[in-house]
């Protein structure tokens, strides 16, 4: 199985509009960060996307991605969602709409805000068939985990894939550790794990939240993710420990 990083980014990118690097050095490319999405992959080339950022287009540009076998959301923030048009590509040429799939409040969100996506308008294909978590066992040949986990007020899906005999967590934009988060990720392969800065924060985990976590869930590797203008790669890389990475846009892991 692989994970390809597709963003590493806060909601804001690094560096912000006006250029503003803030702690990161500009000549490390590593430190130029979209916003943060993941594809994971089996052996056998099936793709599941996780999560519609901003930055969906150039993405897949980058990265030569022109097909996914379905599609995940964590939450509808717009960060996490607003690239959701740049799906329409990946619907030509298929026999149906694309599979997707988020828990029932994040459903009904996305329908309210992107009807056309889910029903199709004036003679346009349906590009998403959108579906609740709540029964899915499998997916494109991956198991498929979820719990809910605190974003500040809000809540946000984890997820957990298996396939191929490993295992891939996901948890992004999360401000604390509940039980079934340790749970449902316990003794994973490779969990990809919020990190938004060192100081603490309202919604999302700081540096010792996020190592806390991989801790408590004995995971085998870890990369960081949703990193903002304060983390600069090499910095944080001499910080962490040998079996945690610094996520950065385009990395691939493959187990």
């Amino acid at each position: 199985m692989k994970l390809l990083m597709l963003g590493s980014g806060t909601s804001t990118g690094v560096p912000r509009i006006g250029n503003d690097w803030g702690l990161c050095d500009p000549n490390e490319p590593k430190n130029r960060r979209t916003r943060a999405s993941i594809i994971v992959e089996s052996a056998a080339g099936q793709r599941i996307l996780v999560d519609t950022s901003t930055d969906l287009r150039a993405q897949f540009l980058t990265n030569g991605i022109d097909r996914i076998d379905a599609v995940f959301w964590t939450h509808d923030h717009a960060d996490h969602v607003h690239g959701i048009d740049d799906l329409r590509p990946l619907r030509y040429g298929r026999g149906g709409p694309i599979p997707g799939y988020a828990i029932g409040e994040t459903v009904r969100r996305l329908r309210q805000r992107f009807d056309y996506v889910f029903a199709g308008q004036y003679g346009y294909h349906t590009i998403v068939e959108l579906d609740t978590l709540d029964r899915l066992r499998i997916c494109a040949g991956f198991g498929i985990r979820h719990c809910q986990m605190p974003h500040g007020p809000a809540q946000t899906t984890a997820l957990r894939f298996d396939c191929d005999g490993k295992t891939i967590g996901y948890a992004t934009d999360f401000s604390a550790i509940t039980r079934e988060m340790v749970d449902l990720f316990t003794e994973v392969d490779l969990l990809v794990v919020d990190c938004l800065r060192r100081e603490p924060h309202p919604t999302h985990a700081c540096l010792g939240l996020a190592l806390e976590l991989v801790e408590a869930t004995r995971a085998r590797q870890a990369v960081l993710t949703h990193l903002d203008k304060s983390m600069d790669y090499a910095t944080l890389s001499g910080e962490v420990p040998s079996h945690v990475a610094v996520g950065f846009d385009g990395l691939e892991i493959v187990l």
